[in-house]
């Protein structure tokens, strides 16, 4: 079920109240193994921008003692994925634009909004927004001038924007010229999909996802390791007072070009911070106590449909990796098993994508 662009906030709403539920007393009991490694096949060859990513055993969900684990990353549960190829980057502008250029695909925020069809989607009752919000356009981050002591209420930071798209990321007076090497945003998940059916390529499992930034590193926290110290020279994340100050200590204070931070130890670019990516699986709340109860799964492919009893409208996605906006004080999901929750029709300012494809899928 489609959900409408412009009730986007009330699933931003869960995700920031997902963001503050904290459990630091529970303690993930997990086993790790880096045995059954699938090695690339000798007749594939790599794909240009791509990487093999030796398939594995590894055990997905919150890192045993991580203080800032959210209940929705567990319980752990372990998983077996098979070798597949990433692409090193998140996809770019000039990618998306050679898409667009090819195929005269209109994004989600560029297209019409039509209320007609809204209204079957949306509770009962709920009113006509004015002729003036009816217009295609896409949620921006804007700083707040004090501090915020709600970080519950994210409408201080997150406004609609009316001509805002993947060309136009700030508002329609903004431009991507001279911006090709940055990542493409604004991008719904059907967006995705019709890229990567054009690319021959599809979205990651979040299994697939969580595995690739791994690493070598089966149980750290963050795609470069243990130390948080390292976070400014490793990720693209919000330095400072969330959302009013930002250091910029890391160099950047919104998105920052691909490959601006070092790779992890597969050679991905930017699988912390920056902007947060799509994958395939639905938004369950249930599922990782479900795949812990059926044992080892092999290519999981997560939940069956969408269940969020908060936001029970919403048919929702699994985005990984955390984003340029994120923050202790606010969602710490620069983590490798930080996960949210967002609307498949939704595009944000911090929301891309990268791509993978199976060997099969370069065998056709």
């Amino acid at each position: 079920m489609k959900i409408i662009r412009l009730f986007v906030f009330i699933c931003l709403a869960v995700l920031c109240t997902q963001c503050k539920k904290k459990n630091t007393s529970e303690k993930i009991k997990t086993e790790e193994s880096i045995t059954d490694f699938q090695k690339q096949p000798k007749d594939i060859k790599t794909p240009k921008g791509m990487i093999w990513i030796p398939g594995g055993n590894y055990t997905q969900g919150a890192r045993n003692g991580d203080r800032m684990a959210l209940d929705h990353e567990k319980p752990a549960h372990p998983v077996r994925v098979d070798g597949f190829f990433m692409d090193k980057t998140e996809v770019t502008n000039k990618q998306f634009e050679k898409f667009v250029e090819a195929t005269g695909y209109v994004t989600v925020a560029e297209r019409p909004i039509e209320w007609e069809e809204i209204e079957k989607q949306v509770p009962p009752g709920t009113p006509k927004p004015h002729d003036s919000l009816l217009q295609p356009g896409s949620l921006v981050f804007k700083k707040t001038k004090t501090s915020v002591p709600n970080l519950y209420d994210f409408s201080q930071w997150w406004e609609w924007k009316v001509g805002a798209n993947w060309k136009h990321p700030k508002d329609p007076g903004s431009s991507i010229e001279g911006k090709d090497d940055y990542p493409v945003v604004h991008i719904a998940y059907e967006d995705a999909i019709a890229y990567c059916k054009w690319a021959r390529r599809r979205l990651p499992t979040e299994a697939e996802w969580e595995l690739a930034a791994n690493g070598n590193l089966r149980n750290s926290l963050y795609a470069w390791g243990n130390d948080i110290d390292q976070l400014t020279h490793e990720a693209n994340t919000w330095n400072g007072e969330f959302p009013t100050e930002n250091s910029k200590n890391d160099g950047y204070e919104n998105k920052a070009p691909v490959k601006s931070f070092p790779p992890n130890s597969y050679g991905l670019y930017e699988m912390s911070g920056n902007v947060w990516e799509w994958t395939q699986d639905w938004y369950d709340i249930n599922y990782y106590q479900q795949a812990l109860d059926q044992g080892k799964i092999d290519n999981p492919k997560g939940a069956a449909q969408a269940y969020n009893p908060a936001n029970p409208y919403a048919q929702e996605k699994i985005i990984k990796g955390g984003s340029f906006l994120c923050n202790a004080s606010y969602c710490a999901s620069y983590r490798i098993s930080a996960r949210m929750a967002t609307a498949t029709d939704s595009g944000q300012e911090h929301l891309g994508f990268r791509t993978v494809a199976t060997p099969n899928m370069l065998s056709d």
